[in-house]
């Protein structure tokens, strides 16, 4: 079944393919990208599995943008919104199961916290770092997430994806060309399913280095905050929080957009902040950095979709 929702008269229904799912014009993204800023997407296309989304994509105009997002924990939407689809897995995309040779198998709508007790449930070690990574599987394959020295590219075996043509394929994990922070996985790309291996662990150590993750991720991150997760991308051989924090940005605001005072590399939401403030202000202490230190720093939070 294909639904319209909120439809204009106007707006181009026929341009869009068929979908078993739901497509949304003007589909909000601030209800749930973590910041809760930003304007809607032009289509919102939530596909029932696999096979309808590849369909989708297939007769899909090439020229109509293709953006896959999951919980939107790394964002930072436009206060215009996003032009063209975009494309959220829904929850039976989110399965994770256990396979032999000590690997979990993940929907691309996984969380990292489900995959990381699902691994320690089945005693495989390895993939505790993904309790501290709070963002979905495809996200993590996307933009080889990471914390506590270790990252997706230490784990991923393969991936299944739905490339922008309609095609499903599977790639092994050195096609996607890793390297910090960075994949090369093609534009428009929707991750549906990874496959991670870990090494034979004991279930209780496991648990132990999760709940050390968790308790030390609530220690020193704005966790219960409207934020988008780590801003910058640590420079090589530096931090970019004692960078930001050197350059006297602790705390600096712009309207209702502040510098975290508890984590200086998280940037939040104080309550009607808008995403042109956010970004903004992002921009400003990047200025302050590199006028302090020289270094100029990269966002690692993705800005997506055009200004207002």
């Amino acid at each position: 079944m294909v639904e319209h929702v909120g439809l204009e008269v106007s707006a181009p229904c026929t341009a869009l393919p068929p979908l078993r799912g739901t497509i949304e014009h003007q589909g909000s993204l601030a209800d749930f990208i973590w910041f809760r800023t930003g304007g809607p997407a032009e289509w919102l296309v939530r596909p029932d599995d696999v096979q309808s989304l590849a369909a989708f994509l297939a007769g899909l105009d090439p020229e109509v943008p293709v953006l896959p997002v999951g919980v939107g924990s790394n964002l930072i939407v436009r206060d215009g919104g996003v032009p063209g689809v975009v494309v959220r897995l829904p929850k039976a995309m989110a399965k994770v199961s256990i396979e032999p040779g000590n690997r979990v198998r993940a929907g691309g709508a996984a969380m990292g916290i489900t995959v990381a007790s699902a691994a320690r449930d089945a005693g495989i070690a390895g993939l505790e770092f993904l309790r501290g990574i709070p963002g979905t599987v495809g996200g993590a394959v996307r933009m080889n997430a990471g914390a506590y020295g270790r990252d997706t590219s230490n784990i991923l075996v393969e991936i299944t994806l739905v490339t922008r043509n309609g095609t499903v394929e599977t790639w092994p994990a050195a096609r996607l060309g890793y390297t910090y922070r960075h994949s090369e996985l093609p534009e428009g790309a929707v991750v549906v399913e990874a496959l991670f291996e870990g090494t034979p662990g004991d279930k209780a150590e496991i648990g132990a280095e999760m709940d050390r993750i968790a308790a030390e991720r609530e220690a020193s991150q704005p966790l219960r905050s409207r934020t988008g997760g780590s801003t910058f991308k640590n420079p090589q051989g530096h931090s970019a929080w004692k960078l930001v924090d050197d350059a006297g940005c602790r705390g600096l605001r712009r309207g209702d957009a502040q510098v975290s005072e508890k984590h200086c590399n998280f940037l939040l939401n104080l309550g009607n902040a808008s995403s042109v403030d956010i970004e903004a202000l992002g921009e400003e202490v990047r200025a302050k950095v590199k006028a302090q230190s020289g270094i100029e720093l990269e966002w690692e939070i993705q800005r997506i979709g055009v200004d207002k």
